[in-house]
């Protein structure tokens, strides 16, 4: 019954208009603990966010994969319960907890029913304080990373990444996988993932976003109860990356029927006062899927791919502009030509206006289909507060977009696109190279 009862509720929150119904309003918990709230009473549902910023980049030297292998235990077992009982405890509660890990955070992704929100709240507060890291879960769970790790390592595209990533971000935590290696993993023990625990989820790097049937005064208390347990203060986070990616290509040899290109330069943070007109500009060039230049030249008129696509990569610590293509190896040299040709005539040519009307039209009407449910809501405030974009940028947004004009695109393109240090690393057995 509870579970249908869940599933009704997740059915009426996509049901909502989100984007017209957005209201933040930033709250204090008696202890200090600062969250954004959107208040919507029409279900008894809430969806909460919790964001920890560090993510597996706060790994201790020679422990790599410990913070990712952590996140994968919070909820195997805390408190009094093991994996099991932890496990039938937020069942019956009809409660979803979600854990993640990247470069950059730890992410916490919390769904409860206003009957059992207290419940539901003390058992995800034993998660995050009390988790038991028991010897039966980590050894289950590092199985399971191992073996992601070693497709990992079977996969093209995660090869090409890798590669990537190794050559231009250094002697940094970026340059290599936060889940591990197969050694670093299978070397981990209980007492690096309880330092892990202690050096990623502490208050000094917390960000909440709470969405649904809560009100300000309820919500504090809560954040009171599930989070003041937590560190103060946790692990240094690393200082910025020195990105070096000089103009060329490499090729990581292996036998597969295509090759794979990553490719990809220097790029703009996300506080940069130009990344509007990067982010309308990427749009044209590679990042509006089938409207996008890089798709039409290299798919559309050559035949060369079935897609090719570019992206903005602002990392908390590293901005790089990205891109990826798949073609057959005795073709994949003309794609990489091609897609040199169109980073060129970008940086000099700019865009014309009817790109740009295209570009704006699409990307201020996409915004409010994100809002699609109180988790993603949850999810942008929490994205919002760690890119320091206001407690008003939802409403702002579609106006940034809206005021780029032609010779704003024309100046960052000349001053953001480097076909001269456009590199490729290429994964298979290209000819021509």
């Amino acid at each position: 019954m509870m579970k249908r009862v869940l599933a009704a509720a997740f059915a009426c929150v996509l049901a909502l208009p989100a984007w017209a119904g957005v209201q933040i309003r930033e709250v204090t918990s008696p202890g200090g603990i600062t969250a954004w709230l959107v208040e919507d009473h029409s279900i008894p549902f809430m969806a909460l966010e919790l964001r920890f910023r560090g993510g597996t980049s706060l790994d201790a030297p020679g422990k790599r994969g410990a913070t990712y292998l952590m996140t994968g235990l919070l909820e195997e077992g805390a408190g009094d319960l093991d994996a099991r009982a932890y496990a039938r405890a937020l069942e019956s509660l009809a409660a979803s907890v979600d854990y993640d890990a990247s470069d950059d955070d730890v992410s916490v992704s919390a769904r409860f029913l206003t009957e059992n929100r207290d419940e539901a709240a003390a058992l995800l507060r034993k998660a995050l304080a009390e988790p038991r890291f028991d010897e039966d879960a980590i050894e289950r769970v590092r199985q399971q990373v191992l073996s992601g790790l070693r497709s990992d390592l079977a996969d093209p595209n995660d090869i090409a990444s890798a590669a990537f990533s190794a050559m231009a971000y250094g002697d940094h935590p970026y340059a290599t996988d936060g889940k591990g290696t197969l050694d670093s993993v299978a070397a981990l023990t209980r007492d690096d993932l309880v330092a892990a625990h202690r050096g990623a989820l502490a208050r000094d790097r917390m960000f909440v976003g709470a969405v649904g049937d809560i009100t300000a005064e309820e919500l504090g208390a809560l954040l009171d109860k599930l989070l003041g347990d937590l560190p103060e203060t946790g692990a240094p986070i690393p200082g910025p990356a020195d990105v070096v990616i000089e103009g060329g290509v490499t090729v990581v040899p292996f036998d597969t029927p295509q090759s794979v290109a990553m490719f990809g330069q220097v790029g703009y943070p996300r506080d940069h006062p130009d990344f509007f007109p990067a982010f309308v500009l990427n749009h044209i060039l590679g990042g509006g899927g089938f409207e996008s230049r890089l798709m039409t030249e290299v798919r559309e008129k050559r035949g060369l791919t079935y897609g090719v696509y570019s992206y903005l990569l602002p990392k908390d610590l590293a901005a790089v502009y990205m891109g990826s293509v798949a073609s057959a190896s005795d073709r994949i040299a003309e794609a990489v030509e091609v897609i040199r040709a169109e980073w060129a005539r970008m940086a000099s040519d700019g865009v014309t206006p009817a790109e740009l009307d295209a570009a704006k039209t699409f990307l201020t009407g996409e915004y409010p289909l994100r809002f699609d449910g109180h988790g993603r809501i949850a999810s942008i405030m929490t994205a919002m507060q760690m890119q320091d974009l206001g407690i008003n940028y939802i409403a702002t947004r579609n106006d940034k977009v809206e005021a780029v004009t032609l010779d704003d695109v024309a100046r960052v393109a000349a001053d953001l696109m480097k076909p001269d240090n456009l590199h490729f690393v290429i994964v298979g057995q290209p000819a021509g190279f």
